[in-house]
């Protein structure tokens, strides 16, 4: 099987793959850069690109050369690199402050690469990513672009290097997301992709700065643009924006099919030095299994997953991965682990040589022992903290569980004896016993949880531990108050009484400030909490009520009367039927925790309500879709916002509420019907980025307009 690294792109150099360090907060230290260079030689990596946001010489102060110790230590680290065949690229950011038209300033940016170039580096990288794209009055004389003065400054530096064989160029727009009006008509990357020389690689992140997916097609269209294929900057593993949010997940989303449409992939992964095991080894298997010209990047159903031979499996990566990481995190002098014993030459302290260890007696609390780390740990681990877009199947089964238990808590009964605690699933359980048997599901979760987090903080590699246990910590207190939550629904305790009383210990709430401001927000997922909705200064979002059934009328006819139902010339029109309309017409009730209304100082002005499965409700009125609409996208949106409210935040806010609440009750995927003459709704649904027109078999184009989304 040929490495990675030995593929090559159409005969003009290898695919590169490995890791960038990109990430804003603390740098890696030298020891770890030098770990990751072992690993990736290991693993068939071959490429590290440096570029940490905040080593200052390297954005904010880019002028300045390095000093002598800072240039031993480069220069150790480049050498590190050749060692273990892994090809470093130096990147500088001078996008902040630099003069595009300033021969000095194009100068001193020489002068640093070559100081660089002297440590024994030979590939760089320029970075214009996170900036303003406003030109100071003597750039704007001298280039008709903000695009044509970075490719300009870029051209020179590589000229003045000799052209290195890898050179990488990080546009401003440097995703689908920021390209004004879109990729195939951006006007700054049409004028990078012509300017600049065709030996420099430009560096894309794909449809978003964190992308859940990139295609093919996405890839082809870039690379029509730029004139050249792009070099995937992956910020799938990042975690810089979220210091609550860590991701243990596999590499995923992105088809192996396509490796021959890149320059290469470098993963930009969490701030943590230590659990990037996971980020870089999956794609280190993505890359492998790429390179053996298998078609896919994945997910298998665990019943078929063993009967066919896919080239690459996003959860059999992940299970390699945890193998490996497991015996470092239990190996305690292994790589990253623990701190060696000193060698002293002081005498040890005497003790009393008669004494020998410890053994409890018969009726004594018996001695603790630490349980080992197992591998079922480690992947409970990894589904606790996934992917940015998606829970792993532990997660979900708990956010589901604990949605259903508060939604039927009525249902809920204590338990006649300690016996009757734990209850046998029958074949017609009463209410009350289902919801016992799904509370001790839940609790089993929860304990599931507390015991992978003891056994991993007595886990003999302790730099792993640290790295991990802000976010274990975190999670196993999150934990703690859902179990509490859930005991006190059904009467078994009071240990939970001190959830929401009014002198709660510090670990009885979540978030710092940073917590309150997100409590104090319309639509935020606590919002049930509150005795009264949070208020903006205009406008509050409530759950929706039975008695909200005739403003919902109200409003879905005004907006009908005003623009829906009428042609282009005024004239009446049979409106089309909509499924939507059943919700507003109160035919059907949104689904439990489904429904959200908005309100302003004049009354009810929108709501947004759903149907969690809307297959029986479509069959009423015989409205027509194909088994993929039924399959991808099984429930039902409708928003609707009088003309009054202007400003589109309440409605997001209901709308990214309501999408939570929908996927907890574990829907892959939904769906709303419009009429063509809504323009204002047809814009609301297009301008917030996660709605796709698509055509449901049966529905005539031209009247009924349909667009989803996915919420995997």
């Amino acid at each position: 099987m040929s490495e990675p690294g030995s593929r090559t792109r159409s005969g003009t150099g290898r695919f590169m793959c490995g890791v960038v360090e990109g990430f804003y907060g603390r740098p890696w230290t030298m020891e770890q850069r030098t770990e990751l260079f072992e690993r990736e030689q290991k693993w068939g990596l071959n490429t590290y690109l440096y570029a940490p946001k905040d080593d200052s010489k390297h954005r904010m102060y880019w002028r300045d050369l390095y000093s002598a110790e800072e240039a031993e230590q480069l220069t150790a680290l480049i050498s590190a690199a050749k060692r273990h065949e892994v090809d470093f690229i130096y990147a500088i950011s001078p996008g902040l402050d630099i003069t595009f038209s300033n021969p000095k300033e194009v100068a001193a940016l020489k002068r640093k690469l070559d100081q660089v170039r002297g440590f024994g580096c030979s590939s760089f990288s320029l970075l214009f990513d996170d900036i303003e794209s406003e030109m100071c009055p003597a750039d704007r004389r001298a280039f008709s672009s903000f695009a044509h003065a970075q490719a300009a400054v870029a051209n020179q530096v590589y000229r003045h290097l000799g052209e290195p064989r890898s050179f990488l160029f990080c546009p401003t727009d440097y995703c689908a997301a920021f390209c004004t009006p879109s990729v195939s008509q951006s006007s700054y990357l049409h004028t990078v992709g012509e300017t600049l020389l065709p030996g420099i690689d430009v560096l894309w992140t794909g449809p978003k700065v964190v992308s859940q997916h990139i295609s093919v097609e996405s890839v082809e269209e870039v690379s029509a643009v730029l004139k050249r294929p792009p070099l995937i900057w992956d910020n799938i593993h990042a975690n810089d924006y979220d210091p609550q949010r860590l991701f243990l997940g596999p590499y995923k989303g992105r088809p192996t099919e396509l490796i021959p449409k890149l320059r290469g992939v470098l993963t930009n992964p969490n701030c943590e030095f230590h659990p990037n095991f996971v980020a870089v080894h999956t794609l280190a298997t993505w890359c492998k299994a790429a390179a053996d010209g298998g078609p896919a990047d994945v997910d298998m159903a665990a019943g078929g997953e063993e009967e066919q031979d896919w080239s690459y499996s996003p959860q059999k990566a992940l299970r390699l991965a945890l193998s490996d990481w497991l015996q470092e995190v239990m190996t305690p002098d292994g790589p990253g682990g623990g701190v060696k014993k000193e060698v002293c030459d002081e005498e040890p302290m005497q003790t009393d040589v008669s004494e020998g260890p410890f053994a409890p007696g018969p009726e004594d609390q018996p001695l603790f022992t630490a349980e080992p780390l197992t591998l079922d740990d480690l992947g409970l681990l990894s589904e606790l903290f996934y992917l940015p877009y998606e829970h792993g199947a532990t997660a979900r089964a708990m956010l589901q569980e604990l949605d259903w238990l508060r939604t039927h808590s009525a249902d809920a009964a204590p338990p006649a004896s300690d016996s009757d605690q734990r209850v046998p699933a029958g074949p017609a359980p009463s209410p009350a016993a289902e919801w016992r048997r799904r509370a001790q599901r839940f609790d089993d979760l929860c304990h599931a949880v507390v015991q992978m987090f003891n056994r991993l903080s007595n886990a003999p590699n302790r730099r792993v531990l640290y790295d991990l246990y802000s976010y274990i910590c975190d999670i196993k207190s999150g934990v703690g108050l859902a179990r509490a939550y859930v005991k006190t629904l059904g009467g078994g305790g009071r240990a939970s009484a001190q959830l929401m009383n009014d002198d709660p210990e510090p670990w009885g709430f979540r978030g710092g400030l940073s917590g309150e401001f997100q409590r104090l927000l319309p639509g935020h997922g606590d919002r049930d909490l509150f005795r009264r909705p949070p208020r903006t200064a205009v406008y509050s979002i409530r759950p929706y009520c039975p008695e909200d059934k005739v403003e919902l009328q109200r409003i879905s006819t005004e907006m009908r009367r005003d623009g829906g139902g009428e042609d282009n010339d005024g004239a009446s029109a049979t409106p089309p039927p909509l499924l939507s309309d059943c919700l507003a017409a109160g035919d059907a009730s949104p689904s439990p925790r489904c429904g959200l209304v908005l309100e302003d100082d004049e009354g009810v002005c929108g709501y947004a309500v759903a149907l969690a499965d809307a297959k029986p409700a479509a069959a009423k009125i015989q409205w027509a879709a194909s088994a993929a609409l039924w399959d991808d996208f099984p429930s039902l949106v409708s928003v609707q916002v009088l003309p009054r409210v202007a400003d589109p935040a309440p409605a997001r806010r209901m709308v990214t509420q309501l999408l939570s609440s929908v996927r907890i009750s574990g829907s892959r995927g939904v769906f709303c019907d419009l009429r063509p003459s809504d323009r204002r709704m047809l814009h609301f649904y297009s301008t917030l980025g996660s709605f796709r027109a698509m055509q449901a078999d049966g529905r005539p184009g031209d009247d009924v307009v349909v667009m989803a989304a996915s919420l995997l």
